[in-house]
């Protein structure tokens, strides 16, 4: 777990510094509910609302609406995985 929550922070942080392509490499390839709620933020960066409506349904974690910001909400999700 340890490896996939590495692997999730280091998809973030191509995220936040617009390397969309290298972050959704990585986490479509974890099956963790923190990394589909990752995919679901970079659909939501994409515009492709219905994927990221679909991956935030696979996550269970927060819904499409809870974040307006999604550099914000890759923070929330970057944090959570740090204290976890």
């Amino acid at each position: 777990m340890i490896n996939n929550k590495q692997e999730c922070i280091k998809a973030i942080n191509f995220a936040l510094s617009g390397k969309w392509d290298e972050a959704h490499t990585i986490v479509q390839e974890i099956n963790t509910d923190f990394a589909q709620w990752i995919h679901a933020v970079l659909h939501k960066i994409e515009g492709d609302v219905h994927n990221s409506r679909y991956w935030y349904s696979r996550s269970g974690l927060k819904t499409f609406e809870d974040y307006i910001d999604s550099d914000q909400e890759l923070s929330a999700i970057k944090a959570e995985l740090i204290i976890d």
